[in-house]
């Protein structure tokens, strides 16, 4: 049975106003009696008395019924929402927690962003990308692949691991009110976040065995190495480009639901954060009106971004 839709209340009123319509009754059979007694009329007397009796009684049990329904319904519903305050509370304070964590893991990306976007803003290769990052060869080939071992060295990939946000909803009663779609993509966002940075890990290992024992300078220069170092390269671009997507888009978003304060729970997508974008720039451009007009403590959600500054 739930009260909070409305059958408890159907219940209780209709139990109230079943028992009022036998007490009424009574009413009305307990002046039939008065006339039986004034009258003398002995055996209707008693019936009459019997009648009246059965509906003060059933009247009686039913209103108490209704009482006793409609206080354990309020102090269900007052439990309820006590409990419902509480887990957005905590939600709301671990939401701020994964932005506060996870704003110096997005400042890591910087680096990437240094390699990606020279000459332009990259776009995948799948979408016609051409940029410096995608087209160098030879000595700007071996410039870009030191600069990605730099990369390496100082971003660790296994901390992005901070940008999951479905731990601390899937328990609450959160998920059930969420809408559906931004629910699907923080969960899609999270396992995209999850692959690239696995794929990350096997791609720098990939690049490592390409280059070999070598100089990077020499294996660049060789012929036969050039092209697998290449490809290993255009691979970490590629599974860069989509961690740092998906964590900026992540990190937003997760920054736009906590300016909303507890109604965050009723927002319908925003079209301008959801939407899936050819590259991050393009993402960048729709996304940045929206977030920055959205406040997480004394900073706009755009700026936790970190995008276009020096890492």
């Amino acid at each position: 049975m739930d009260f909070s839709a409305g059958h408890g209340y159907l219940l209780i009123g209709g139990l109230i106003l079943v028992g009022a319509g036998r007490l009424i009754l009574s009413l009305i059979v307990n002046l039939h009696v008065a006339h039986s007694v004034r009258d003398e009329i002995r055996h209707r007397e008693k019936l009459l008395e019997y009648y009246r009796n059965v509906f003060s009684q059933l009247s009686v049990i039913l209103i108490g019924i209704g009482v006793s329904l409609f206080i354990f319904f309020f102090q269900q519903n007052y439990q309820d929402q006590r409990k419902r305050e509480t887990e957005l509370q905590q939600v709301l304070a671990k939401l701020a927690a994964r932005i506060a964590r996870g704003a110096p893991v997005i400042e890591t990306l910087g680096e990437f962003d240094e390699v990606l976007d020279e000459g332009g803003a990259y776009v995948s290769p799948e979408h016609g990308g051409n940029n410096a990052a995608v087209s160098a060869k030879g000595a700007e080939l071996g410039k870009q692949v030191e600069n990605l071992l730099l990369v390496e060295r100082d971003v660790d990939v296994r901390d992005f691991d901070i940008l999951n946000l479905s731990r601390d909803l899937e328990a609450t009663f959160v998920v059930n009110e969420l809408d559906p779609t931004l629910w699907f993509n923080i969960v899609r966002d999270e396992n995209e976040i999850k692959y690239a940075t696995t794929q990350l890990g096997l791609d720098y290992k990939d690049l490592h065995d390409a280059i070999g024992d070598e100089p990077v300078e020499a294996a660049v220069a060789k012929p036969d190495k050039e092209p697998k170092i290449k490809h290993e390269v255009l691979d970490i671009l590629y599974d860069a480009d989509l961690l740092r997507q998906r964590s900026r888009r992540f990190l937003g978003r997760a920054c736009w639901l906590f300016s909303k304060g507890r109604g965050f729970v009723a927002l319908p997508p925003a079209d301008a954060i959801e939407a899936d974008a050819k590259s991050q720039q393009e993402w960048i451009d729709r996304s940045k009106p929206v977030l920055a007009q959205s406040m997480s403590g004394s900073s706009d959600c755009f700026k936790l971004l970190h995008h276009g500054q020096a890492s």
